[in-house]
């Protein structure tokens, strides 16, 4: 009995080693990816492309719209929700809209306004002085951190009052002699840690970033032109540079209205904005 029951293992070890011949040895590598996971969405759905002759039912309108108007054009339940949600935005905008028209600029400057881009124009003692400004992007972010400084420091809640949004938009003054050959340029915009800081009132609230010349007859200035940065420039030149700008209307007087100007007319292309956008989504 005892040699038939050590026979065994012998006879199992070598059919084991007949069947690991004849199946192929797996990689150590495919032994760790994972086991393929059988489908389960119908094959007909997968097969569902844009121009197919497959596609199913389920995703082709069937006739009229959701909402009964019998138009057959795509607008959902949500695009209704959206129109309701803009109606009430609309609303509360032109709520709080302090300027129903633009205001004026003192010093006797002339308003050109073109979509979002807007030009003031001051003739002095044969100088054409124009000031140019966009209102894309003017709007400096606000973070959590300094909105709850800013409602801590008044007392105030958050739902009490909602943040003022003040653009402060980057502007290009020119100034051009009268006999018209060259335009002094100056690139100016407001500093973030200035802007609301009444306290010091001698302070500019503007500062130059650059400084160039370009020549009039160019519809573009050229990049290849000599540009002076501010950064690494001696005060003494800046500050004769800020009371060139200051002696032909361009102070913090002039900063401050233009900032009333720009936040109005931001404030009025973002409704009407909002009134594009419900008149696009509810279009059919």
């Amino acid at each position: 009995m005892l040699p038939l029951l050590r026979c065994v293992p012998r006879a199992l070890g070598s059919a084991v080693a007949g069947l690991r011949a004849a199946a192929p040895s797996a990689s150590f590598r495919s032994l760790l990816q994972p086991a393929p996971r059988p489908c389960t969405r119908p094959f007909g759905l997968l097969c569902a492309r844009a121009g197919s002759a497959r596609r199913p039912d389920l995703l082709r309108p069937r006739g009229p719209c959701a909402c009964g108007c019998g138009c057959g054009a795509l607008h959902t339940e949500g695009d209704k929700a959206f129109v309701e949600f803009l109606n009430d935005e609309i609303k509360e905008e032109k709520k709080i809209q302090k300027h129903k028209s633009l205001p004026k600029m003192s010093g006797g400057w002339n308003l050109e306004v073109n979509g979002t881009e807007a030009k003031l124009v001051r003739n002095v003692s044969g100088e054409k002085i124009t000031v140019t400004f966009n209102i894309n992007n003017s709007i400096p972010p606000t973070f959590e951190g300094e909105e709850e400084q800013q409602q801590q420091s008044q007392g105030q809640k958050a739902e009490e009052q909602e943040p003022e949004l003040t653009s402060t938009p980057n502007f290009v003054v020119e100034v051009i002699k009268s006999d018209g050959k060259k335009a002094l340029v100056l690139d100016c915009h407001y500093p973030e840690d200035e802007v609301g800081q009444e306290e010091e009132s001698e302070s500019d609230i503007f500062s130059i970033r650059e400084v160039s010349f370009q020549s009039t007859g160019e519809s573009e200035w050229k990049d290849t032109n000599y540009t002076l940065n501010t950064d690494s420039l001696d005060w003494a030149l800046y500050d004769h540079l800020m009371d060139f700008l200051a002696d032909r209307g361009v102070d913090n007087t002039f900063a401050d209205e233009l900032v009333e100007l720009s936040t109005a007319l931001e404030h009025q292309e973002y409704i009407t904005f909002l009134e594009d956008l419900k008149s696009f989504v509810k279009s059919q």
